[in-house]
């Protein structure tokens, strides 16, 4: 008994710290209707700046504390909200949980980049050999502070709320803000102090937490993350059901991992086999929780939805592009030594796990943050059915990965928005830190070995019994495998499903009353992803060779993403260019060269324009280079004499009359070049482009009643033709 009120005691430790991140994240969606999924990136970030100097540069601690919690805290929160949150009013969920995510990323790269993770960095407790008893349980006083501070932010919490101005003011807006702003509620200042005050809620636990384990940036941030289970038992609106939350997380992870051996015995299970299960517990429960929800009502048609467009591809244009793919791929292998194609035959894989995005999260709406799990899924398939390398462990590995999206799927009939997207999150750490690491098993008399030890040997497939172990024939086929999937995305729009999937992002509502079955359309669309993504995963694998669990994990999959919605989630051109950032060895040879530490600036790049795309969700593809281009489709000459053009710069390399580079520039300078040179030729002149958050053309009528009342004029047939990214054809 006095082993079981120890665990309880240190539990109600852990939920203390809980309880602290999940109000601040409570506080901040209630109020202005953002989920901070950089929450534990914020306080990792703190964590690391006290470090820094307390122990960097031995500061007081109080000195270090007030200026953290109280004084770089809320400030960074409320430029936050000044600079990108407030600009995401009116936008639609999806690209609040972009610029969010991408946040995120930022945030760990920037403290990767600051501080080098290979360096230890031990921090100590708050008088850390000092402990308490309280009713026969020793207890340190970094736990006791960690209570006390939990129970000041509770009842500081409560009188804001219900004893000051601002606090009533956040109310206010909580239940209904326009009604708030009418009654002189400034809605600027209640977000402005929101972010202030989460953002320092997630500063003091992540201070608090840190001790626990080795300062580490993603562990950290993953380690806070685990407060949204909380967070969610108090559906995101009531912060004492957040506590109380908080309570359940943190008494029954630390019972778990006290009774971890005895649970073994009890179920004849070894506990190597539930390490991992208990340290995805939070995760667990958060998926729990998520599945006994109540159902999402329908959502209806919103104005968020005329800024952004999904373009329809002809099929002459994506023969073209499919075609300078393979035909690149020919030319680029002939040119490469092998060390560059073996570094870069991992852009098609990526491309292709890309590409699994554009119908589920470009199409129909639905935010997925596991499609690199599903992948792994895919890698995982290759690796024991392709061992030979038999073609048809290529077909198993999208099968067997879409009936995983199938099952992933399940809760996407019940969820969507912040719900969805944490569903899928949920997965993916639940893959990281438990599927992907079991060691070997036997069921049956077979056994089982998922990931081989840690360490996957995928072979290359053999076609018409050639094995496809050189690195150019390697390319040109996984070149080929990318190019097929692209035309399946392009038949997906071009198809009535296609229609049906953007219909369901926009009006779900709209759907089931014109008889369409929103649950069937959005089960088979997450199996098709999925299947896609294991796809590509098995083509990831078979360029990589070696897969590691490490190189599936959750930060890498957003890594995906959030160059996908740079480039334009609804564009394949955007998976290409993905697949090339992140795949190409190029990129990072040139820019290693200026800036030593690239690896991490480059996540903190991808962050900060994921965060600078929130006002333009459509990319740079569908808005920027697409319009540029399009003058080709009415000069097909000039479109003949730039492929002329590419081909002679493959034979001058060929002939060795210039290197690699030189190469590489003519064609990104002729790339860049074509379309102005032939606008300046023809007099024809650059297409317009609306800049973020300028002002959204609007018809004189609403959209349903154009032409009911009375004929459609020039001006609305304009605007119409500019708001579904149409060239003009009135007047």
């Amino acid at each position: 008994m006095q082993l079981l009120w120890t665990y309880i005691v240190s539990g109600l430790t852990t939920a203390a710290i809980y309880a602290i991140a999940a109000t601040g994240l409570v506080l901040t969606y209630t109020t202005t209707g953002v989920f901070n999924f950089a929450h534990g990136g914020v306080g990792m970030m703190a964590a690391f700046t006290y470090w820094q100097m307390r122990f960097g540069w031995h500061w007081p601690a109080p000195v270090a504390l007030v200026l953290v919690l109280f004084v770089l805290a809320p400030l960074f929160g409320a430029l936050l909200e000044l600079v990108m949150m407030r600009r995401l009013d009116g936008t639609s969920d999806t690209t609040k949980l972009v610029v969010t995510l991408a946040l995120m990323l930022a945030t760990i790269g920037a403290a990767t980049w600051i501080w080098n993770p290979n360096e230890a960095r031990p921090i100590r407790k708050f008088w850390e050999n000092s402990v308490v008893t309280v009713f026969g349980v020793r207890l340190p006083w970094h736990q006791v502070i960690a209570l006390i501070l939990a129970a000041v932010v509770a009842v500081a919490l409560r009188l804001l709320l219900t004893r000051v101005r601002l606090g009533v003011a956040m109310r206010a807006c909580v239940d209904d803000r326009a009604l708030a702003s009418l009654n002189g509620a400034r809605q600027s200042r209640v977000a402005m102090a929101s972010w202030a005050i989460g953002t320092s809620l997630a500063a003091l636990a992540g201070i608090l937490i840190a001790p626990t384990l080795n300062l580490s940036q993603l562990p950290l941030t993953l380690l806070i993350i685990n407060a949204y289970a909380a967070a969610m038992i108090g559906r995101l609106r009531s912060l004492p059901m957040t506590f109380v939350g908080a309570i359940i997380l943190g008494v029954s992870t630390d019972l778990l991992k006290g009774y971890a051996d005895r649970i073994s015995s009890w179920t004849s299970i070894d506990s190597k086999f539930l390490s991992g299960f208990y340290q995805s517990w939070p995760i667990v429960v958060l998926f729990l929780v998520l599945l006994l929800l109540p159902q999402n009502r329908l959502r209806s048609h919103t104005a968020t939805r005329n800024r952004e467009y999904i373009v329809k591809p002809t099929w002459p244009g994506t023969g073209l592009f499919v075609g300078i793919i393979v035909g690149g791929a020919i030319m680029l292998s002939y040119v490469l030594p092998k060390a560059d194609l073996f570094s870069l035959n991992k852009m098609w894989g990526l491309g292709i796990i890309g590409l699994s995005m554009i119908p589920l999260v470009g199409y129909s709406g639905h935010i997925s943050l596991c499609q690199l799990s599903l992948a792994g899924v895919g890698m995982v398939v290759m690796h024991h059915m392709g061992a030979h390398g038999n073609p048809i462990a290529l077909v198993w590995a999208a099968v067997v990965a879409g009936i995983v999206g199938f099952i992933v799927a399940l809760p996407s009939l019940r969820l969507s928005g912040i719900y969805l997207a944490l569903s899928t999150a949920a997965f993916a750490v639940l893959m990281d830190r438990w599927i992907f690491v079991l060691p070997k098993w036997k069921l049956f008399g077979y056994s089982f070995d998922l990931f081989n030890g840690g360490n996957l040997n995928i072979v290359k497939t053999r076609l018409f019994g050639m094995r496809l172990t050189g690195y150019r024939s390697f390319f040109v086929f996984a070149s080929v495998a990318f190019a097929l999937v692209v035309m399946v995305v392009v038949l997906i729009r071009r198809s009535t499903y296609g229609q049906r999937l953007i219909a369901l992002k926009d009006s779900p509502a709209a759907c089931a009353t014109l008889c369409m079955n929103p649950k069937i359309t959005r089960l088979s669309v997450f199996t098709i992803s999925a299947a896609i993504a294991g796809f590509g995963g098995a083509i990831y694998g078979q360029a990589m060779q070696s897969v590691t669990p490490q190189s599936l994990d959750f930060v890498a999959g957003l890594s995906i993403l959030m160059v996908m919605v740079i480039g334009g989630l609804t564009s394949p051109g955007a998976a290409l260019f993905m697949g090339m950032f992140l795949g190409s060895p190029f990129v990072a040879n040139v820019a290693g060269k200026v800036v030593p530490s690239f690896s991490q600036l480059q996540t903190v790049l991808v962050g900060l324009v994921g965060i600078g795309l929130g006002k333009n969700p459509n990319g740079f593809i569908p808005s920027d280079i697409r319009p540029n281009w399009n003058i080709f489709l009415k000069h097909r000459a000039a479109l003949g004499a730039v492929l002329v053009a590419f081909v002679g710069l493959w034979i001058l390399r060929r002939a060795d009359v210039f290197d690699n580079w030189v190469f590489a520039w003519c064609c990104l300078g002729l790339l860049a070049l074509a379309p102005v040179v032939l606008r300046i030729i023809t007099k024809e002149p650059f297409p317009p482009r609306r800049e973020p958050g300028a002002e959204v053309p609007k018809l004189s009528v609403p959209v349903d009643q154009l032409g009911l009342t009375g004929p459609v004029s020039d001006e609305d047939a304009r605007t119409l033709d500019q708001m579904l990214a149409l060239p003009s054809v009135s007047g």
